[in-house]
């Protein structure tokens, strides 16, 4: 909760007002049953219109004030719970984009949305409703019973004998309250991984005819989901009976005994009517509680579960200093690296000195740590052992500034919702029109955009949706090549392209003179590389050109003969 206090203290104009206005309306509605009193004993019984009139404008004033002060407090309530809201989106999402590769992995994507989202709603809802009534219903019990004892201690006693008793059974349906709620959130979160993934992968279920097994899976999801919701929905809910049935033995009882005084001569009718105005606020403050523990119960779960990402160490920082500039010269000396709760090395002792403008191609079956090595160039990963050095420096002195000059291209070609000019500017927003243009031409594929209705202001569905798999890879390229890195790293990001078109990129790709490094599965993609790596279980099995390969490798050489086997087959 002190997570909450942190961030709406940056509204405290806003906070102190709402809360001055909620003490308002608390001493208004505190003070409105002795009015009603002194209207009672001093107006209607004495016959005297003069002091029934006095008392009930009064009472009609301060009613009006309450609510002016009530819509204005709301205003103002509403300012801090959705700044703060605000707030804490905007800082959990660059927290988010402060971590490392690894660290988004231990968080499934479906729960950083989820805390993104739902959790912040629910954190808005707490705070919202702690400055509108979750501060005003306590005070007004307690404040109303010295009332009431004030008035008639009598009457006054019966009320404190109560509240012990529905305090403990608050406490006891809040604590288990909390629990629930938090497997509520945790269960969100896999419905919405299920959801998340129907929605990327639809042409794949489509395709296996997996509509009905996936159907399956979502209803039974949706259904624990909804078996917790009901059972901590029902924990908060059994509140307000309780409540109810030992507000109303009390109201029964302060009547009966009110009853006896006013026979007996011990009361006054205004004081009775008052304290049983008091007990019947009281009670439906105490109905408010079922509401009240929801929130905080929702509002507190959530809050640790924001907590948790906002205090989660992160690997990449927002650095001052000026952009590097790197030659591209990269090295690696006796690189290894493995996944956290991985049995066996990803990578073991990779060597390699590639100079600026160097291609280097990297082949090996699947698996084999291709993927792997190249996030370790622009510190997506950190070496588990040995020193990767970019220029000569040490990548861990650089960390992510090692990546002003250096792109990389996935397998899957990832676009924005907007439109081509917006996709191949991507950071680059200031990019002349005729360098995009250059780009495009270099991933040939200027003339594909031309052909479009629009050009390069055609609209790209999210994620491509409207563009072939080589279409997308083709823009991704551009996207790289607008961007004049130092380091292109390829990640088989070519395997949608035809031979003809794939040697044209790569042959543009070279005239720019920027190192570069290739993942392929197809040697003929690396033929001219000026090194290629041979990777095998995360080893080097072999290392140089094409033709001292041949000579040395007797894997490669099987490589290279299935595969011109295999293109023979396919062109005969």
């Amino acid at each position: 909760m002190k997570i909450i206090l942190r961030y709406a203290n940056t509204y405290k104009k806003a906070l102190v007002i709402a809360l001055f206005l909620m003490v308002v309306e608390l001493v208004i509605e505190l003070v409105q049953p002795i009015i009603m009193a002194r209207i009672i004993d001093d107006g209607i019984l004495q016959e005297d219109l003069q002091t029934v009139y006095f008392y009930g404008a009064i009472l009609l004033g301060i009613s009006i004030l309450a609510f002016v002060g009530g819509i204005i407090s709301s205003f103002y309530a509403s300012e801090v719970s959705q700044g703060v809201g605000y707030d804490m989106r905007r800082d959990m999402f660059e927290r988010v984009q402060m971590f490392s590769v690894m660290k988004i992995k231990q968080f499934a994507t479906s729960t950083l949305l989820t805390r993104l989202t739902n959790d912040v709603t629910q954190v808005q809802g707490l705070l919202f409703a702690s400055m509108r009534i979750m501060l005003r219903a306590p005070l007004f019990i307690i404040f109303g019973i010295i009332m009431s004892f004030t008035l008639n201690v009598t009457l006054g006693l019966l009320l404190i004998a109560s509240v012990p008793i529905i305090l403990i059974i608050m406490v006891f349906l809040m604590t288990k309250g909390m629990k629930l709620f938090r497997k509520v959130q945790e269960k969100m979160d896999t419905v919405n991984r299920v959801i998340q993934e129907n929605l990327i992968a639809i042409k794949l279920i489509k395709a296996f005819q997996r509509r009905k097994f996936e159907n399956q899976r979502f209803s039974d999801v949706n259904q624990s989901l909804k078996d917790v919701n009901k059972k901590a929905l029902w924990v908060m809910e059994i509140v307000m009976p309780i409540v109810m049935l030992v507000m109303n033995v009390v109201l029964i009882a302060i009547i009966w005994l009110g009853n006896v005084q006013l026979e007996g001569g011990n009361a006054q009718a205004g004081e009775v009517v008052a304290v049983i105005n008091y007990a019947t606020r009281i009670l439906a403050s105490f109905g408010v509680f079922s509401f009240l523990l929801m929130n905080v119960s929702r509002g507190r779960t959530s809050a640790k579960r924001i907590e948790e990402i906002l205090m989660e160490d992160t690997d990449d920082s927002i650095s001052g200093e000026e952009k590097l500039s790197i030659r591209g010269d990269v090295s690696f000396d006796n690189v290894s690296f493995r996944y956290p709760e991985a049995n066996e090395q990803s990578l073991a002792n990779i060597n390699l000195d590639v100079r600026a403008g160097e291609k280097v191609g990297i082949i090996g079956e699947t698996g084999s740590g291709k993927t792997t090595l190249l996030h370790l160039i622009p510190y997506l990963y950190e070496a588990t052992s040995g020193t990767i050095k970019i220029d000569d420096e040490d990548i861990r002195k650089l960390k992510n500034r090692v990546r002003y000059d250096i792109t990389l291209v996935p397998q899957e070609g990832f676009l924005f919702s907007g439109t081509i000019l917006d996709n191949i500017r991507w950071g680059n927003e200031d990019l002349a029109q005729e360098l995009v243009v250059q780009a495009a031409k270099e991933a040939q594929l200027h003339e594909f955009i031309m052909g479009l209705p629009n050009g390069y202001d055609t609209f790209v569905g999210q994620r491509g949706v409207n563009l072939s798999g080589g279409q997308k890879q083709r823009l991704s390229i551009a996207r790289a090549l607008a961007d004049n890195p130092k380091i292109l790293l390829l990640d088989d990001s070519t395997s949608a392209l035809d031979a003809d078109t794939e040697k044209r990129v790569l042959q543009a790709i070279r005239e720019r003179k920027c190192t570069t490094f290739l993942v392929s599965q197809k040697i003929s993609s690396v033929i001219d590389a000026d090194i290629i790596l041979l990777l095998e279980n995360g080893k080097t099995v072999a290392k140089g050109t094409h033709q001292q390969l041949l000579q040395e490798s007797s894997l490669y050489r099987r490589i290279w003969d299935s595969q011109r086997r295999e293109q023979v087959d396919i062109d005969g």
